[in-house]
């Protein structure tokens, strides 16, 4: 049984090693689901079952990588969590009840993110009510003090019972101003403080941003040729956002005191103008290679249906809304390259069928786990780990090493390093 208030804050792996009469049942399901490659290696399944309970007397951490990590240990087989075949039985799964300050059941199910999704927005409203005073609106200036990345407070509920919680205090970006707000996940208030002080530091240097607002160098040119992609007033205030982001923070530390703001605010001054020249350099680049892919998409035959409308699906994964503030700064520069390698795709595409069929199906192979995963941990509420980012780009220099090559990549790529690098990250 869950308090509402803490729905956000539950570590749910830990409810994947049950209790102690169930988990065998659950270790030994596990086993027998693996590819028979790994699973003749875990025999006698009870006694594997007993020695690994044995190496890991405390449940700590997610039980899939705990057990592959051990399969590894044993047996030197490298096994990802993907390798898992077939989905695990209900009653195998700890079931979920979740109350409020009265204890009336709220909901209650197996699948933990189905459950955070259906309550997460009510719990975070709930732990909110509960916090200290700390919550402030209508901020244009840094004028209140240290902000704590943690804080800990005390919530009564309605049988006198208090539980200790903890919160995360960050900047909010409100456009017109800033606020202060506690959240319950530490990933949901790193990133809405990184775009806080990024407007806080817009606040501070609003003549310098009102100048580059108005003279963004070459704007003009590269705005009409996006302009089937996004609106000239959309794209200027998404390059605002992309080089506020670079110049004001860029790979520093999040201030949390006035004087740490305030050091990054004379580092940011400095920087503002040689990002917002790098910036619309790349912006042109960037229009250039749409312009001349989009006329090589629409002139494509209806026999290469297939083709065209698998690159209109990757021309939007590479620029959709908001791309240039939501791509990271270091595979912005390598976006004129990929959108390259798109056009020399369908040029060559008449002429290598058959290779580009089988091509496709492995990065799609590549691109389904990569892209579920991700999903699961969106579902989850959990962070995304970088290593497990950068695998998205690795995919796209996979792409190029494959249908244009002559584009070269910074570094060699195939689909056996990836598949070698994603066991790792399992």
């Amino acid at each position: 049984t869950i308090p509402l208030a803490l729905l956000n804050q539950l570590d749910a792996t830990q409810a994947e090693w049950l209790v102690p009469g169930m988990i065998r049942d659950k270790l030994t399901w596990l086993i027998k689901a693996l590819p028979k490659t790994y699973r003749r290696v875990c025999v006698p399944v009870p006694d594997f079952v007993t020695a690994f309970l044995q190496a890991n007397p405390v449940a700590e951490g997610a039980l899939l990588p705990k057990l592959a990590g051990y399969i590894q240990q044993r047996t030197g087989l490298k096994l990802g969590v993907d390798d898992w075949q077939g989905e695990l039985p209900e009653h195998l799964c700890m079931n979920f009840r979740v109350v409020d300050d009265k204890n009336r059941e709220l909901g209650m199910g197996r699948n933990w993110n189905a459950l955070r999704q259906q309550l997460g927005q009510a719990a975070q409203l709930t732990f909110r009510s509960a916090s200290p005073d700390i919550e402030k609106t209508g901020l244009k200036q840094w004028d209140f003090g240290d902000l704590p990345k943690t804080l800990s407070f005390n919530r009564q509920d309605s049988n006198g019972e208090r539980r200790q919680l903890t919160g995360y205090p960050a900047l909010e970006d409100q456009k017109d101003s800033v606020s202060i707000k506690l959240f319950d996940m530490a990933a949901a208030a790193n990133q809405a403080h990184r775009a806080g002080v990024r407007r806080l530091m817009r606040f501070e240097l609003k003549e310098q941003m009102k100048q580059l607002e108005k003279g963004l160098p070459g704007f003009n040119q590269y705005a009409l040729l996006l302009r089937n992609l996004i609106a000239p007033d959309a794209l200027r205030e998404d390059l605002l956002t992309a080089i506020a982001d670079r110049a004001f923070i860029g790979e520093d530390d999040l201030p949390r005191t006035n004087a740490e703001f305030m050091t990054l605010k004379q580092r940011a001054r400095t920087r503002l103008p040689a990002v917002a020249e790098a910036s619309a350099r790349l912006a042109q680049s960037i229009a250039v290679e749409y312009q001349e892919l989009t006329q090589k998409l629409n002139s494509l035959p209806n026999a290469m249906s297939r083709i065209k409308k698998e690159a209109e699906a990757q021309l939007a994964l590479l620029l959709p809304a908001h791309f240039f503030s939501q791509t990271p700064w270091e595979r912005l520069q390598h976006l004129p390259r990929y959108l390259k390698a798109l056009k020399l795709r369908l040029e060559k595409y008449p002429n290598s069928v058959e290779r580009d069929t089988r091509h496709a199906q492995e990065l799609a192979r590549l691109w389904q786990r990569w892209s579920e995963r991700v999903e699961a941990k969106r579902k989850a509420g959990e962070e995304i780990e970088p290593a497990l980012a950068d695998f998205r780009w690795l995919l796209e220099e996979l792409r190029v090493s494959l249908f244009a090559q002559e584009l070269k990549t910074p570094f060699p790529v195939s689909a056996k390093r990836l598949d070698k690098i994603w066991v790792e990250l399992s």
